[in-house]
């Protein structure tokens, strides 16, 4: 099963896109990783809640056409399912084992994710009812996933 991390915005800051490539890296011992990275939209300074709403529709058109209809989509937002890392090793065998090709975990941009993309997910996962940084969570799910794959190959993983 191929692990994709799609998300809105790009990891700009060196320390962000070093720590998500060794996590890439290490993640390739397990099975195919992709990295999708769309542009994030700029946000007029005086922005109101209609073009906010705008913005992530447009940011949501471009996820769902990185989308296949195959796809199992799990959507990172706040109000998503808890899960310790033995729960997310679980899930991700669960989904391997019932033969699903590519994992999509959709990450949105500082708006969040539109309804379109809410919908079109299989399930919502949330690291915590705080907001983090796009680019922080994607570096947060890389090693999440990593830890994941060494739990479900039965490896040590520090904790």
């Amino acid at each position: 099963m191929t692990l994709v991390i799609l998300g809105v915005g790009r990891l700009r800051e060196r320390f962000y896109r070093d720590a998500a490539d060794e996590y890439v890296k290490r993640l390739r011992r397990f099975g195919a990783v992709e990295e999708i990275e769309l542009p994030d939209l700029p946000e007029p300074a005086n922005t109101s809640p209609a073009i906010e709403q705008k913005i992530r529709e447009k940011e949501g058109e471009a996820i769902l056409s990185r989308i296949r209809p195959t796809d199992h989509v799990v959507a990172l937002c706040i109000e998503g399912k808890q899960l310790s890392s033995e729960q997310l090793a679980e899930r991700v065998s669960e989904l391997e084992g019932r033969g699903v090709g590519r994992a999509v975990f959709v990450i949105g941009g500082s708006l969040g994710l539109s309804e379109a993309v809410m919908r079109r997910a299989n399930e919502r996962l949330s690291f915590s009812r705080m907001t983090f940084p796009h680019q922080l969570a994607r570096v947060m799910l890389l090693e999440q996933l990593y830890r994941a794959r060494k739990i479900g190959a039965n490896e040590r993983y520090h904790k």
